[in-house]
């Protein structure tokens, strides 16, 4: 010692070293142990994420799929019906035509006999005349669309 200072050395027994070191180890195993375990919970959530983003894409797979199929298929009941309709349509404008063509058909047919009727008349009437008047019949016949035109004229000599 010199003078007012004293010195004190105490040394640690080999038993508290020992101790000290398994401590030092303990805590180091400890942290070791959690660093492992947040490492473990880190691998296990991308894990889990990757499981989901799996999971998600497969069911958006499946909905799409489903939905192409729906569309399809709607498509086809459109053209089912867009075709029935035009072969009701085609179905009812051929029948139309077919009745006016009968109706026009009958039209005609009508102005005919009505001519005919006047010709007979005509013809009944001129049979029952004297022939000393030695008339001449000259006669002419117009067809057109629309109706149909006979001329009679009588010519004396």
């Amino acid at each position: 010692t010199d003078g007012n200072s004293i010195l004190i050395v105490i040394e640690d027994s080999e038993d508290e070293i020992r101790l000290k070191q398994k401590k030092k180890q303990k805590q180091k195993k400890e942290k070791n142990i959690k660093e492992r375990i947040k490492a473990a919970e880190k691998i296990q959530a991308w894990l889990r994420g990757t499981l989901v983003h799996q999971t998600l894409l497969h069911a958006a797979l499946k909905a799409w799929i489903i939905q192409c199929w729906w569309r399809l298929t709607m498509d086809r009941l459109w053209q089912k019906k867009r075709r029935a309709a035009l072969i009701s349509y085609a179905h009812t404008e051929r029948a139309v035509v077919k009745l006016q063509a009968l109706v026009c058909m009958w039209h005609i047919h009508w102005c005919y006999c009505q001519v005919l009727n006047a010709i007979y008349m005509i013809q009944y009437h001129w049979q029952g005349h004297n022939y000393q008047t030695c008339a001449l019949l000259r006669g002419h016949c117009v067809v057109t669309a629309t109706h149909l035109q006979f001329h009679i004229e009588i010519i004396n000599p």
